[in-house]
């Protein structure tokens, strides 16, 4: 881990996404966090002391989901299967296949293992089952506030974590998508799904994979940011609201940041420190894992 300062920044942006506005002043203590996210090597290491099961490793039951077809009530996991062409991008189902037997064990279903990955990310887990790991390493997940100020390195109201330019000089600074996605990857990274964490150079407070490769969880409920009451006015230790937005409606769903692999130009130009996205509890996916923190 790695001990973050703490201090005072702009979070969220106004140029960019509508749920990433408006920039509000932010204060957050100090903190340690994990240089990488939580790989397949660590998290198997805590299967094995505790013998964990995961959400994506148990077959969901007619309780849970009573308009669910039968055939479906099996155990599995969203992976991402590209297209063989252009797709509406409003359609996500076009490239997200629920397939059974994938879990973190199993990233891309029967036949993959993550024995062949111990150095990528951890993926297939869910909240829950990122709690329960930070439980057991004595630690937790980090607030929203605490992972945007630790990924912005100590660059103030910067469009990415290295400055304003996506790849200064031609450079290749972070896993993201190259090409129009869902179908044309180009490959300019070397990578077609996750990396390895450290294949890119670290940030300024020395962590490595804030921006893509994989989304990372929060403890935070999702909602719309809120304006502060006063411009003058800088949140403390924020810790999100007591409940997602559309609860009711849409289920409960926590934040994630720092986008993923499958982040492009085209497409969820989310490789930055102030995007956000939701995270639905009991979905897991291909392209989602976490790191953790622990109180200075």
């Amino acid at each position: 881990m790695v001990l973050i300062p703490g201090g005072e920044f702009a979070m969220g942006s106004d140029h960019a996404y509508p749920e990433e506005a408006p920039v509000r002043r932010v204060r957050v203590d100090p903190f340690w966090m994990d240089l990488t996210p939580v790989t397949n090597a660590e998290f198997a290491r805590f299967v094995a002391e505790t013998g964990f099961v995961t959400f994506a490793e148990i077959a969901p039951t007619r309780e849970q989901y009573p308009m669910a077809r039968p055939d479906m009530l099996k155990a599995g996991s969203a992976v991402f299967q590209p297209t063989r062409g252009p797709v509406p991008m409003h359609d996500s189902g076009a490239w997200w296949d629920y397939r059974f037997g994938a879990s973190w064990r199993k990233p891309l279903g029967p036949g993959s293992s993550h024995e062949a990955l111990p150095d990528h990310p951890v993926v297939h887990v869910t909240y829950d089952d990122a709690v329960a790991y930070a439980a057991w390493a004595g630690k937790r997940l980090p607030t929203e506030a605490e992972w945007e100020f630790a990924a912005r390195g100590g660059l103030e109201g910067r469009d990415y974590a290295w400055g304003d330019e996506l790849e200064p000089g031609g450079a290749t600074l972070a896993n993201y998508w190259q090409g129009q996605f869902p179908y044309q990857n180009l490959l300019t990274d070397g990578w077609e799904r996750t990396s390895p964490v450290r294949s890119y150079p670290p940030n300024g407070y020395g962590l490595y994979d804030m921006i893509g490769n994989v989304w990372e969880l929060t403890s935070d409920w999702y909602a719309m940011p809120q304006a502060p009451a006063s411009p003058c006015c800088t949140s403390v230790n924020p810790r999100g609201p007591a409940v997602s937005d559309d609860h009711a409606k849409l289920g409960p769903r926590r934040v994630m940041k720092g986008g993923s692999h499958l982040c492009a130009e085209n497409y969820c130009r989310r490789y930055r420190p102030a995007a956000r996205h939701p995270q639905m509890a009991d979905t897991s996916t291909s392209h989602a894992g976490f790191r953790c923190v622990r109180d200075a």
